[in-house]
């Protein structure tokens, strides 16, 4: 049986990718390890993990990854075959009020996670990275060799991630596999991100729902369906030294038609009220899937409007 730690198991990306992994393969065991910090809302991420606590092939442990001394210890009891790394601090905003956070848990996390890889012979590493290391280069799409020009904290651990893996691959032979995501929304997403606030804004009158410039950004938005799928396959693919990937749909839209979209859906129009561009926002995220798309043989998106009605969905079932 296949042994595979996920760290930030309770967030978005990680307990999804682990409640659609435990349920097609029934020959793998996760250890899923959390901080549990609230950022944002810890009840929600209990609730996620309360999912995947039903599943036997599937262990527990609270820690920070920050915390080496504890970290050492799981590495220690537990031999993995598989290390997929997605804890961090999110946040772009956020990290402009609060960049020791990003340092602590994006930065030395990462460095014990590589590291305690690296003293276990454990060659394979997945990781996430994120779209934002392309900060201010305005070219697109955005391809995994162009110049990197992070604007803000959040983007510059994650940056330094990247730098941190191709030393670990260069020195130690470790197999890493960067993943630059762009804005990954979905089912039991985030309450912080914009798709998550305008649909609940729609459902609760009380509700006021904040947009930015007006809505004139463009954002390459990813469904967390596909993105399941993508880590699926690339699990089971055999690669060597230190690889970036963008995972994005290649289709940036703008946040006033995406917007339009949850509106004719939901049969109602929150109260909206603009207010100025923020100063570490981007005003537009668009990123190539070629490499990607290459390697694992997937064109298969789901289309946004079909994704976006799932969320909708999901979220009403939530609330009753």
């Amino acid at each position: 049986m296949k042994k595979i730690l996920i760290t930030g198991v309770c967030g978005f990306i990680g307990f999804n990718f682990a409640n659609y992994l435990l349920a097609k393969n029934k020959q793998i065991e996760i250890v899923g390890v959390d901080n549990l910090n609230d950022y944002y809302s810890v009840k929600q991420k209990k609730q996620r993990l309360n999912l995947l606590k039903k599943n036997p092939n599937f262990i527990f442990i609270k820690i920070d990854i920050s915390n080496n001394r504890n970290l050492k210890k799981i590495f220690i009891k537990h031999k993995f075959d598989l290390v997929i790394n997605l804890a961090a601090q999110a946040g772009v905003r956020y990290s402009i009020s609060n960049p020791e956070k990003y340092i602590e848990s994006n930065t030395v996390g990462f460095f014990n996670v590589l590291n305690n890889c690296k003293i276990q012979n454990i060659k394979k590493i997945i990781y996430a990275s994120s779209s934002s290391v392309y900060g201010g280069n305005t070219k697109y799409p955005s391809k995994e060799e162009y110049h990197l020009m992070p604007n803000n904290f959040y983007s510059l651990t994650k940056k330094n991630n990247e730098e941190q893996a191709e030393l670990y691959s260069k020195y130690y032979k470790l197999n890493l596999i960067g993943l630059r995501f762009f804005t990954v929304f979905g089912e039991w997403g985030r309450p912080d991100m914009m798709i998550m606030k305008y649909i609940k804004a729609s459902y609760n009158k009380r509700e006021k729902f904040y947009l930015y410039n007006k809505g004139n950004h463009y954002r390459d938005l990813t469904y967390i369906g596909d993105v399941n799928k993508i880590l699926a396959k690339l699990i089971n693919i055999k690669f060597k030294n230190h690889k970036i990937f963008n995972i994005c749909s290649n289709n940036p839209v703008k946040l006033t038609k995406i917007l339009k979209i949850i509106d004719n859906l939901t049969s109602t129009k929150p109260k909206i009220i603009k207010i100025v561009r923020q100063k570490a926002d981007l005003l537009k995220t668009h990123g190539s899937n070629n490499k990607i798309n290459k390697l694992i043989k997937f064109n298969k998106y789901t289309k946004l409007e079909v994704a976006i009605k799932n969320v909708i969905n999901w979220y009403k079932n939530s609330i009753n």
